[in-house]
């Protein structure tokens, strides 16, 4: 049961029963001001009744209570009611005040509700992506002296060789000496007919075909210095007399043709024009290993 201002008297019995408005002790009176919170939160009241409903309750607890608002001082009247019971009548002061604490409170409310409103209607601040940190320039290699930017470096291929063996795929069968009682002036190397024979070093073509007698087709040419190399046994000849020929080119075709038992290379070296010498000794000296 409740009084005229909403709280329920001590006692159960409602004031204009006979219900006494008596100083509550301290363990009561937080329940007043829990009633108090509730009626401030109430939110399914229209604005000027829940205005109209906030004084009242401020008021009455006050005046039940008997708390004041500043310096401690009691803000009710004890006065004798019709059955002699003593009352506690709200003064002028504790209305005025209990008037002011329920102004503040709905101004409080409001400015609460208006910041809820604000804070629903504004949409989330999306978070700022971070700044990318700048990658530092990796620094540029620098052109290697010499070679211009972008040039693709040339593969790096072996030097040529000033001399070479006259025919690599052949197999020695006889080497510079004496044989059946005479000179063998020369290498005899043996393989396929038709094998090509390369000069064995740069030099410039002498002669070309069936020139001396037991030789068949051979080519001799002139490497400087007084130094010449003999082709014979050819079974062609590739090269002209004045050609001028670099290490490994063909000049002719191994064969049979002159003095020979079969297909055959016979090599000579001449230091002066048919001063034959020993050439595996002379090609050794210069890289080339002819198998003597």
């Amino acid at each position: 049961m409740q009084d005229g201002s909403g709280l329920r008297a001590r006692g159960g019995r409602p004031a204009e029963h006979g219900g006494r408005h008596r100083r509550l002790p301290g363990r009561h009176r937080h329940r007043y001001y829990v009633r108090l919170a509730a009626l401030t939160a109430g939110a399914h009241r229209r604005p000027e009744q829940k205005a109209a409903h906030l004084r009242q309750a401020a008021a009455a607890t006050l005046a039940v209570t008997g708390l004041a608002l500043t310096g401690g001082a009691t803000l009710h009247d004890a006065v004798t009611g019709p059955d002699g019971a003593e009352q506690a009548v709200p003064t002028p002061a504790a209305l005025a005040n209990a008037e002011a604490l329920a102004e503040r409170a709905e101004a409080a409310s409001a400015a609460g509700r208006s910041a809820q409103r604000t804070a629903a209607a504004s949409p989330a601040a999306a978070p700022s992506a971070p700044t990318a940190s700048p990658t530092p320039d990796k620094p540029s290699p620098s052109p290697s002296p010499g070679k211009s930017a972008g040039t693709a470096t040339p593969t790096s291929r072996p030097a040529a060789k000033a001399w070479v063996d006259p025919m690599p795929e052949g197999r020695t069968t006889s080497c510079f000496g004496r044989r059946w009682g005479k000179l063998h002036a020369g290498i005899d190397l043996a393989a396929a007919s038709g094998t090509r024979v390369r000069a064995a070093g740069a030099g410039t073509v002498v002669t070309a075909g069936a020139n001396y007698s037991g030789y068949g087709l051979s080519v001799l040419i002139d490497h400087g210095n007084g130094f010449y190399t003999h082709y014979a046994h050819l079974s062609r000849v590739s090269v002209e007399p004045g050609d001028r020929v670099t290490p490994g080119q063909t000049v002719g075709a191994e064969g049979s043709t002159g003095n020979s038992t079969g297909p055959h290379l016979h090599f000579e070296v001449h230091d002066g024009m048919w001063n034959q010498v020993d050439p595996a000794a002379w090609m050794a000296a210069r890289g080339v290993d002819l198998g003597c």
